[in-house]
């Protein structure tokens, strides 16, 4: 179950609960509120697991990024040999494949942006949907320890 589900169930069992008279407080279900915070500590690891998946994600992208790059410069370089080889044209295939080699880091660089930008918005909207729901678990155990009568000392 999604965890902005479970805080919408959590704010259902709140708004079923049975009100006290002439208080702010309410009498809540113990065990569907426990069940409910025993969900939600099993969903939020979830959530945590789908982020280290776009960060390795990205990782892949990087490296593949990289390997691409590195395949680049070799046949730029392949080439250039090939050139040097015949005098005439050296310094043309020399120039050539120093741009080719330009070429490849400067896509591979894009491709790292890319990815970390990628990256990056995902992580954003999670750590947003994470941060509302952190907030309402907390506005409700702030609501019900604030709502529930002390006991006396003895």
């Amino acid at each position: 179950m999604d965890i902005l589900q479970m805080i919408d169930r959590l704010e259902e069992l709140l708004n079923e609960s049975r009100p006290l008279p002439f208080t702010h407080n309410v009498i809540v279900d113990e065990d569907r509120m426990l069940d409910l915070i025993d969900q939600m500590r099993v969903s939020i690891p979830e959530e945590v697991k789908k982020a280290q998946q776009i960060l390795a994600q990205r990782d892949r992208l990087k490296a593949q990024a990289e390997e691409e790059a590195n395949r680049t410069i070799a046949r730029a370089r392949e080439k250039s040999d090939q050139l040097v080889e015949r005098d005439p044209i050296a310094q043309a295939a020399q120039l050539q494949a120093e741009q080719i080699i330009l070429k490849a880091h400067q896509d591979a660089d894009i491709v790292r942006q890319e990815a970390d930008s990628y990256v990056v918005e995902t992580l954003r909207g999670l750590e947003i949907e994470m941060d509302r729901a952190l907030t309402q678990v907390r506005n409700g155990i702030r609501a019900l320890q604030t709502d529930t009568p002390k006991e006396p000392g003895p």
